[in-house]
């Protein structure tokens, strides 16, 4: 059996999906911060997949490249807001984060 494009987008779709329900369904902003991380590496399985059988060259994992750059980017900055919410309301529950307005 060989591997095709097919079993990457199968595995892509796979972790989007995962990504999308740890978003929607979780109130811990560390657990949300770890579904937007399955979505982006979902995002980069498709970007070299289709490099490797689209036959762009390495312009995906140059991409790819970008987006896991984007990625640490995001952690540390999303890592940051979430210990001053902990510092400040002693919980990382995405819903007092509503109240920081006031």
């Amino acid at each position: 059996m060989e591997i095709g494009l097919n079993h990457y987008l199968v595995l892509s779709a796979i972790l989007f999906g995962l990504g999308l329900f740890a978003m929607i369904t979780r109130r811990n902003a560390i657990l949300v911060l770890m579904g937007i991380e399955l979505i982006l590496n979902a995002a980069n399985i498709n970007l070299v997949a289709f490099s490797h059988f689209g036959g762009m060259g390495v312009d995906g994992q140059v991409l790819t490249i970008f987006v896991m750059i984007l990625a640490v980017a995001e952690a540390a900055v999303a890592l940051g807001i979430v210990l001053n919410l902990y510092n400040n309301f002693a919980t990382v529950d995405v819903d007092e984060a509503n109240t920081m307005k006031d």
